[in-house]
This record gives C-alpha cells, sequence and structure tokens, in this order.
C-alpha cells in the first residue's frame, strides 16, 4: 500500500477485546484506517455487532470468507488463545497483515511456525503489547538501557492485582480450562507483566516454577504462581502473582550495582549509590557501613498512555510508511516461552532450561487437555482438524 491510502481492518471476535477494538474503529479514532470487516461465529454476537456498529461495514460467520473477501488488509484477532495462530497462519498465507490480541498463542511450537511464516511474507506482524506504550514502562525501560542500575542483581516482582471472582471463571464454559483456554493467570492475565520482563530484563537461563491449580477457585488451571529466574550473570528474578487476594499489589523492584529502582502505586523511586556497591566493597575498609544512597523520584512529563489505540495506530503507520513497530509479533513467544517454561517446571517437578523443549511442553499439555472438562473443546479444532473451524 502507498502512502495517503487507507488500511481497511477486519476484526475477527466480538468479545470483549473485539467490541473494544470495532468500537474505536468505527469512530475512525485512527488514522488512514477505517473498518472495513467482522467475523464472529456466534449468531447472537454478530446481531449484536451489527447493532452497534451498522451497515456499513461487511459481516462474516467465518474467518476464511472474510480472507477470502478482499476486503480487509489488516486483521485485528481477538479470538480464544488457541485460534491466534490458526488464523494468523491463514491470514499471512492470504497475503493480509496481522494485529494479533496476546498471547501470541498457547504454546511455542505453533508460534514458531508462525513466525516463520511472517518472516517469509514481508508482512506487517504486530501484537497487541499496548503495555509498553504506557509512560511509566517506557521510563523504566530507558533507564535500565542507559545502564541507570549498573549490571542487575535481583528482580522481584509482585503481581497480585489480578483478582478474578468464580463468577468470572462461571462466565464462559472455556474459562480456566485446558482445552478452552491453556492455562490460568500466566497465559490470560500476565502475559503483559511477562512481555515487559524480557523488554526490560532480557531472557533468563533457567527457570524454576510453582503453579497451584485450583487454589483458590473451582478451575482446573493456575490461580496461583510462583517463579524463580536465574540469569546468565548470576542475577536472579523472582515473580509472584495470583487471582485469589484482594487487595493485590503491583510491585516492582530492581536491584542493580549502582541502586534500585521501584516502581508502584503509579511511581518510579530511583535509589543511586554515590558508588557502585561493587566499588565500595572493594575500597572500604570501615567494616559496617554503606555507601551514600541519593533517592529520585523520577517524574513523568509524558503522563499517562494511549491504550490499544497507540498499537493499531503504529500497526497501521507501519503498513502505510514502514514505521518501526512498537511490539513485533515475533516477540511473542519470549513472554510465552516464559509460561511455559514455568508450567513445565511445575509439572516436572525440576529446573527448566530455556529455551524450553517445545515437544515436551505440548505433550505435557496434551495430557492435562485430555482430562480437561469444557465441553467446549477449542484444541480438538485447532489441533485435530487445524485451519478448518467455522469461528
Amino acid at each position: 500500500m502507498m502512502s495517503g491510502q487507507k488500511v481497511r481492518i477486519g476484526v475477527i471476535g466480538y468479545g470483549n477485546m473485539g467490541t473494544g477494538h470495532a468500537g474505536y474503529l468505527i469512530k475512525n479514532e485512527i488514522e488512514n484506517a477505517e473498518i472495513t470487516a467482522l467475523c464472529d461465529n456466534n449468531p447472537d454476537k454478530l446481531i449484536k455487532a451489527k447493532t452497534e456498529l451498522g451497515d456499513n461495514i461487511s459481516y462474516f460467520d467465518n474467518y476464511k470468507k472474510m480472507l477470502e473477501s478482499k476486503l480487509v488488509d489488516l486483521i485485528i484477532i481477538a479470538v480464544p488463545h488457541y485460534f491466534h495462530p490458526v488464523i494468523g497462519m491463514d491470514a499471512l498465507k492470504s497475503g493480509i497483515n496481522v494485529l494479533s490480541e496476546k498471547p501470541i498463542g498457547v504454546y511455542t511450537k505453533d508460534v514458531e511456525e508462525m513466525n516463520e511464516l511472517a518472516r517469509k511474507s514481508n508482512l506487517t506482524y504486530s501484537i497487541m503489547f499496548q503495555q509498553r506504550t504506557h509512560s511509566k514502562h517506557k521510563i523504566i525501560k530507558e533507564l535500565l538501557d542507559n545502564g541507570e542500575l549498573g549490571e542487575l542483581k535481583r528482580i522481584v516482582w509482585i503481581v497480585t492485582n489480578w483478582y478474578r471472582s468464580q463468577s468470572y471463571y462461571d462466565s464462559g464454559t472455556w474459562r480456566a480450562t485446558w482445552a478452552g483456554e491453556g492455562g490460568g493467570v500466566l497465559i490470560n492475565q500476565c502475559p503483559h507483566n511477562l512481555d515487559l520482563w524480557q523488554w526490560f530484563f532480557g531472557m533468563p537461563e533457567r527457570i524454576r516454577g510453582f503453579c497451584e491449580f485450583g487454589k483458590y477457585r473451582n478451575i482446573e488451571v493456575e490461580d496461583d504462581v510462583t517463579a524463580y529466574m536465574q540469569y546468565k550473570n548470576g542475577a536472579t528474578g523472582t515473580l509472584i502473582t495470583t487471582t485469589g487476594e484482594t487487595p493485590g499489589t503491583n510491585r516492582l523492584e530492581i536491584s542493580g550495582d549502582n541502586g534500585k529502582l521501584i516502581y508502584e502505586d503509579g511511581k518510579i523511586v530511583l535509589y543511586k549509590n554515590e558508588i557502585p556497591e561493587s566499588e565500595f566493597n572493594r575500597i572500604y575498609t570501615g567494616g559496617f557501613g554503606n555507601p551514600k544512597c541519593e533517592r529520585i523520584e523520577v517524574e513523568d512529563i509524558e503522563k499517562g498512555w494511549d491504550d490499544h489505540r497507540k498499537i493499531t495506530q503504529n500497526t497501521v503507520n507501519n503498513i502505510l510508511i514502514k514505521e518501526p513497530l512498537i511490539a513485533e509479533a515475533y516477540e511473542g513467544i519470549k513472554s510465552l516461552s516464559l509460561s511455559n517454561a514455568i508450567y513445565l517446571s511445575t509439572w516436572i517437578d525440576s529446573w527448566v532450561n530455556l529455551p524450553i523443549d517445545k515437544d515436551l511442553y505440548l505433550e505435557e499439555l496434551k495430557k492435562r487437555i485430555a482430562t480437561s472438562k469444557t465441553k467446549y473443546n477449542i484444541v480438538e479444532q485447532t489441533m485435530n482438524i487445524k485451519g478448518t473451524s467455522n469461528i
């Protein structure tokens, strides 16, 4: 496409996320773009969409019909997780650009196949990691990239503000099941945190995960997680998350040779050592003591964030004028690798090295799928009759 043209967007799925995307698109809140089509295989949702969005777009009950219609240049995938790679690959094969909701998939083996296809296609391939547009997150990224903390020593992220009641899980038969969703808090609520983790700190060498399944709710997947990570330089990381505590906490503490950073309650506080701890340790002879430290509250000039619209606008701009993507979908496999490693470590009760054994992970996942209670078995559609489902 040439600059100046409008990118025609099709939204696939009219659930919680699809409704939001279609809503701002129909209001023309994305420059040089327009919604031209919407797809959902639920007749009631299609009726709802037509009522809310009007008659100026085309509606489909099968995503393949949308891809074949020649009405879209870009699709936004907002369907259950297992279908993200299935639909994404079909779109890429059809020459259509892809913006996928998170997570990029449920298991890395499928995602690797899609990534390879995307590389060959030369199409725009983006993922909805809108947390990267948050001004505070961009500040943390810049501080780390600039080496403000020096060599990292320890990362602790407590993310327990993902509270979900039993009624939330009961709202859909596919929710919180291995066959329907592919996991719990790690695959549903935490992909953004896991993406930010790898974006800030890179990938660890190995992980030891401790997941508890149905600890607080009547579900078959995990609702409480503690994961321990080790990095090549000896740094360690601890991630704690759950959907069963309230009030919750969201606190990130990063310790390095030059001091530490704390991000909590929307504030970034930087503690800068007068001299690096390693140098102080080398020269100090006074026994008890530690380097002087300055406390700095980091001001946020930009304020706030641009939510999903920022990623969608950036994706459109990439199609039209090759603006660099904020979140290439290729990177989605990194956060997925972290969650897969935490699951696998729990299942086999052992440390797991990265990259994980993708075949072993899929083998273990299939064991859980085989005993899953959901009647809406998405996996049977994606694994056994891949690409032929009527979604």
